[in-house]
């Protein structure tokens, strides 16, 4: 199938334009990126018009057009040039991508899904990113809305934290921006970034397209009036500029006015522009079932490429000039189509690389400490032998005290983790030690906590979070998501390594369905994370410490119950103590059956286990994600029996993995089946008598292991 590689011939606009083109843009780059954006949606929408040819030559498979958008995303890009510029973008704003440097071959090739580019054929093509250490870095995409905004939010507190606290002049003017349609106003997402961006003053934009559609629901039912900046006017440290997308005088006017004021040090302002949808929503969709043609045509003439083009011609240049613009065009886009082409198909044999760091590929991600740094920190995994007795909580505040003392880039934030120090009070005396800006408190919102952190990592610093009780995690669902594939769906260009530090499980003696979940195997399935669940206090210091030097992203389990008393109270293995995640605590040597087990309820374990001294082996698996199998595996092979205990539901709990991987490598070796006992598949309940009908109690524990012995 030919493809048509130039954009279709720029109309003259309905009524001249006689305004001298603003001075300090560089509009014949402007209308080059525009005319190039075109382009790639002339041939990407000619494919999918004719989808007999997709299959057969493998060409765009899912496409979004940002035909009508493309004028003003470019004069936005051409604001930011800064080199610590950031912006949170989605799927319609390859015209910024562009701008920003992004080469037209890889604009091709990731639609095309070829080798290379944003994501060496894993993610959507228009899912895009853009690492540039010398101009704004387009953080990773995501195919869920609203979902760029806290992140963005993230960036831009980073900027700030660069610029005073670590004292990094070249940050002085640096801004972060976040792109969005009008549908997106209405997700958790643009709330909260906006209540991050206006409380904290922070040097953000956010930059509304409106084109009224979302999807094919109007923007009256995204926000009253279908007008984000109008009602947003009483919004106290927020500069709201509010007009045409479609006018270039117009645009880059109330963009230039926005971009300074941010830029000067006066904090966040949002710029709502109203532009056509000159398409479909994406390939597949047909808009001729929810729009009139009166409507299309409506927006067809509103197009901004002929309005570029009045603006610029004779003003600026000739009507030869202009044709000879179109034709390098055709030429780059030609050269550009051909060169994606070219390239090769990915390689299968790679899709599992980069879920996790890779020691091979070190230091080639951008976000999170970098190996230089991470190596300059003294570590050891030889605990001290004369250190204090200490409860979990005091392990966890002192353990943060010195990577906060010993690495500038850590910062610790959560609700209520600042001046109150924490609803377990874990994070107590912190802030006044070592400031507000270092450890501080946040709005109520998990996806606010948890995008934040996402894009202060990318920025380069340690963020440590927390979230309040697992359960509140939920919200923030998205934003986890999206930071543990980061890595591999950018194919190992970007990566945020957080520590997510979040309380769960029962209570001293009591429980609810709200603040007692453990649930920890949702994060076992969660791709790309570390799962960490310390069972005492030495482990506590050991596995929170590689957390937080770990190139990949850790949820840091802390159990109520040993926040709550004395049950994981262990000697201070030093300020230097470091647990690899993936290996196993030896609790206790036996030769008649294996209990393997972790977090809170190892020490019912224990208990459990009194009397049996020298039959039954005690594993703390210490983490779940990665989880130790080697020693599971060698201990079963030696007992021949096993029962694994833990808090989360039996049904495809954490116990089912272990139990299948015995199954499958271990079978041969088993005496009687294998046996796990954790609660029914209900809530967490509250009264005492209720709890111990649910979590696994030592008599409970006790019962299994007599009933193995004798299997």
């Amino acid at each position: 199938m030919p493809a048509k590689t130039a954009a279709r011939p720029a109309a003259r606009s309905a009524k001249p334009i006689t305004v001298t083109p603003r001075a300090g843009f560089d509009w014949r780059r402007i209308a080059y990126h525009t005319l190039v954006s075109r382009a790639l949606d002339d041939v990407e929408e000619t494919t999918n018009r004719n989808r007999t040819s997709v299959p057969r030559e493998h060409l765009v498979l899912y496409q979004f057009s940002a035909r009508g958008h493309d004028m003003a995303q470019v004069i936005l890009g051409s604001l930011l040039q800064g080199p610590h510029d950031g912006a949170g973008a989605y799927y319609r704003s390859r015209p910024l991508l562009l701008s920003l440097g992004l080469s037209i071959a890889d604009a091709f090739g990731s639609p095309l899904g070829r080798a290379g580019g944003f994501s060496d054929g894993r993610d959507i093509g228009v899912v895009c990113n853009l690492a540039s250490p010398e101009r704004c870095t387009v953080l990773p995409m995501a195919g869920d809305v609203g979902s760029q905004y806290t992140p963005a939010a993230g960036w831009a507190q980073s900027i700030l934290y660069h610029r005073d606290t670590l004292k990094d002049g070249s940050y002085a003017t640096s801004m972060s921006v976040a792109l969005g349609g009008d549908a997106s106003v209405a997700t958790s997402g643009f709330w909260a970034a906006l209540t991050m961006a206006t409380t904290l003053r922070l040097p953000m934009l956010f930059y509304i397209e409106d084109n009224n559609l979302g999807i094919s629901v109007r923007g009256d039912m995204q926000t009253p009036g279908a007008d984000i900046a109008k009602n947003l006017a009483s919004f106290g440290n927020l500069f709201i500029r509010n007009g045409s997308g479609i006018d270039p005088h117009e645009a880059a006017g109330l963009l230039e006015e926005a971009v300074n004021h941010i830029r000067s040090g006066k904090g966040p302002a949002l710029v709502r522009l109203t532009v056509p949808r000159l398409s479909s929503h994406s390939g597949p969709d047909n808009q001729k079932g929810y729009r009139t043609e009166d409507e299309i045509a409506v927006d067809v003439g509103r197009d901004p490429l002929p309005r570029l083009r009045d603006y610029l011609v004779p003003s600026l240049l000739s009507e030869s000039e202009w044709a000879d613009l179109e034709a390098e065009v055709a030429r780059d886009v030609q050269a550009g189509l051909d060169a994606a082409r070219a390239r090769p198909m990915p390689d299968p044999a790679t899709v599992a690389l980069h879920v996790y760091a890779e020691p091979a590929f070190d230091g080639q991600a951008m976000g999170g400490l970098t190996p230089d740094e991470r190596a300059a920190l003294p570590g050891t995994e030889t605990p001290s032998d004369d250190g204090e007795l200490l409860r979990f909580a005091e392990a966890v505040r002192r353990t943060l005290r010195r990577e906060l003392a010993v690495n500038p880039k850590v910062v610790v934030f959560g609700e209520d983790v600042g001046r109150k120090g924490g609803v377990h009070l874990v994070t107590e005396g912190l802030q006044k030690q070592f400031g507000a800006e270092r450890v501080f408190d946040t709005s109520l919102s998990e996806e606010g906590i948890i995008g934040r952190a996402v894009g202060m990592a990318v920025s380069g610093l340690m963020p440590v979070a927390e979230i309040q009780f697992r359960k509140y995690a939920d919200p923030a669902t998205e934003q986890l998501n999206n930071c543990g594939t980061m890595r591999w769906r950018t194919a190992n260009q970007f990566a945020a390594p957080i520590v997510v530090r979040m309380p769960g499980g029962f209570g001293k003696d009591v429980g609810d369905p709200w603040h007692s979940l453990s649930d920890e195997v949702r994060f076992a399935h969660a791709y790309g994370w570390q799962v960490a669940i310390p069972s005492n206090a030495a482990d506590a210091v050991g596995l929170l410490r590689t957390a937080m030097r770990s190139p990949n992203p850790t949820i840091y389990f802390e159990h109520r119950s040993l926040l709550m008393t004395g049950d994981g109270s262990a000697r201070y293995p030093g300020d230097d103590y470091v647990i690899p995640f993936g290996k196993a605590r030896l609790v206790q040597a036996g030769t008649d059956l294996t209990l393997v087990s972790w977090g809170a309820m190892v020490h019912r374990c224990v208990e459990a286990m009194a009397g049996l001294e020298g039959r039954v082996e005690l594993l703390d698996l210490r983490t779940i994600a990665p989880w130790d199998r080697e020693a599971v595996l060698s201990s079963v092979r030696k007992t021949g029996r096993c029962l694994i205990v833990h808090e989360d539901n039996l049904s495809a709990g954490f116990g089912a993995e272990i139990a299948g991987t015995l199954a499958q490598d271990a079978f041969w070796f088993l005496d009687a089946p294998i046996e796990r006992l954790a609660p029914r598949d209900i809530p967490v309940p509250y009264h005492p008598d209720l709890l111990a009908e649910v979590v696994p109690t030592p008599e409970r524990i006790r019962a299994s292991i007599d009933a193995l012995l004798v299997a």
